[in-house]
């Protein structure tokens, strides 16, 4: 099975596929000028936008955009075909997914004006594919969502005590901001900003002694310590993406050297038995290193 270098990682290209043109799919001049129409097209999006632009330069500037959806759907096709007699392998990948439905929607709501246009603003995610630092930050909230929820629940049951303990003890004075629970869950909710808490803390201190010891409560669990533990969930997880993108990294140079080394071994058509070994020495160490992550 041959392999190919693409999006930072290496791709093996199975018997199915068209070689050669997947080799100029994933290769990097073609990435680089995706990248590049998907920027020029971002631009031209954003002088849409702006007033007094003239007749002349908003038609320019939209049929910029109609030669972008071209070269999209151009790139969209080659892409396709690379995968040979098996086409339907291309839909395997979430990434293929996405730019298939964005290319093919636009021409089905060309009618629609709103629709047209955040199909246009969707369009320009797919620079997202590109980056590599993008795809590790991608992964790190991914795998951060399940504690995540497990802290939202947390949060809410904390907000919800605090706001039916705010109604008992402010609601009746101040029915503005504590005259039920939705309303004092949505002070609470501002709250978490600081917006206006000099505000809230002045009015409820007129009401009851007991406003001071709640708010300060209040900021020092809710907002200080809670929203903490929220931002250290998605800095661990984003510091073991990159830990595994270093290993990815890693294992592609690796295998990088031992292809070149193939290369120069295999130049003069004569290959030694010590070279073999040597080779095979090397592909040992990396099962060894594979399994000893595994273990862990």
């Amino acid at each position: 099975m041959r392999k190919v270098k693409a999006y930072g990682e290496i791709l093996e290209i199975p018997d199915h596929r068209i070689f050669w043109l997947s080799k100029i799919v994933y290769s990097s001049p073609f990435e680089i000028t995706i990248a590049f129409v998907i920027l020029l097209n971002a631009i031209s999006l954003g002088l849409l936008t702006m007033p007094g632009i003239s007749g002349n330069t908003q038609a320019s500037l939209e049929t910029l955009d109609r030669f972008a959806l071209y070269i999209y759907t151009a790139e969209l096709i080659l892409r396709m075909i690379s995968y040979g007699t098996k086409p339907w392998e291309f839909f395997r990948r979430s990434w293929n997914i996405f730019d298939f439905l964005i290319v093919a929607l636009s021409p089905i709501f060309s009618g629609q004006v709103v629709v047209l246009r955040l199909l246009r603003l969707l369009r320009l995610i797919r620079i997202f594919r590109f980056l590599p630092e993008v795809r590790v930050l991608t992964v790190s909230i991914i795998r951060s969502i399940p504690p995540l929820l497990s802290m939202g629940v947390l949060i809410f049951l904390a907000l919800y005590i605090y706001g039916m303990a705010g109604v008992y003890m402010f609601g009746e004075k101040l029915p503005i901001h504590w005259g039920d629970i939705s309303i004092a869950m949505t002070t609470l909710f501002i709250l978490l900003t600081l917006e206006n808490f000099p505000v809230y803390l002045e009015e409820a201190v007129l009401v009851s002694p007991l406003a001071l010891p709640f708010y300060l409560s209040y900021i020092f669990i809710i907002v200080f310590t809670v929203l903490n533990v929220l931002i250290g969930i998605v800095l661990n997880a984003m510091d073991e993406a990159r830990s595994e993108n270093r290993e990815r990294m890693n294992k592609v140079k690796q295998l990088d050297e031992i292809v070149h080394e193939v290369d120069e071994m295999t130049a003069d058509g004569n290959v030694t038995q010590e070279e073999i070994e040597h080779l095979r020495e090397k592909l040992r160490m990396l099962e060894r290193q594979a399994a000893g992550k595994q273990g862990q």
